[in-house]
């Protein structure tokens, strides 16, 4: 192992479980309420079960908005609530609201995305059997796009690495932080080339097992 790595051994560590701490979290609001919206903007779309256009511009609006922010401009304009939430704007569980929030719009997209790939007849089938509105959703929508739900899943997740590399300049700390930190700010140049082939690691550790059960899953 390199001479610089055993040096900042600890405080590699420290930035390696910051980092899945605000990246495990923003998953978590991404199926917890993520999920929910992309399923909504789906069913209350123009010719679906629920159509409900006030409620759908609405959900639209929002996830639109909400992508559409430069992701460091966000970070900004949330540190009131930011500090509403947790108390302070500055630190690892502070950097997850703006993630999180994030995520929610991010993987809601790409949940109405895949549910829109379901064929429209399996769902017609489901309607004329008689189930209810829970069943296809959940018997019917999630079993059909439970491949492109989990590629979308790894996608997002990916994205919150590279997001959290940014939460370094309001003190989110992770991986990101360290690298500016001890890499580029003390000009150690070697310390941060191996904090980037960390994160490269972590990217394609995660992309290929996202990967691999996608196609297990995908009965097609």
């Amino acid at each position: 192992m390199p001479e610089i790595i055993l040096k900042y051994q600890a405080e590699i560590w420290q930035s390696i479980g910051e980092t899945f701490v605000m990246v495990g979290i923003s998953i978590f609001a991404a199926l917890l309420v993520g999920l929910p919206i992309g399923t909504l903007l789906y069913l209350c779309r123009k010719g679906q079960m629920l159509e409900n256009r006030a409620l759908y511009s609405s959900l639209n609006i929002f996830v639109n908005i909400v992508r559409s922010f430069p992701f460091l401009l966000l970070v900004v304009f949330l540190i009131p609530f930011t500090r509403f939430i947790v108390g302070t704007a500055i630190g690892t569980m502070a950097a997850t609201v703006p993630l999180s929030i994030m995520a929610i719009a991010y993987y809601s997209r790409l949940v109405e995305q895949a549910l829109l790939e379901v064929p429209r007849g399996i769902i017609e089938s489901a309607v004329s059997m008689g189930a209810s509105v829970p069943e296809i959703i959940f018997k019917f929508l999630f079993v059909e796009a439970r491949s492109s739900l989990l590629l979308g899943l790894t996608t997002s997740t990916i994205s919150f690495i590279s997001y959290s590399t940014v939460m370094g300049i309001v003190g989110g700390g992770g991986v990101g932080d360290f690298a500016i930190r001890y890499g580029y700010q003390r000009f150690e140049t070697e310390l941060m080339i191996y904090m980037i082939i960390i994160m490269i690691f972590f990217v394609q550790t995660i992309q290929y097992t996202g990967t691999t059960i996608a196609k297990k899953l995908d009965k097609r």
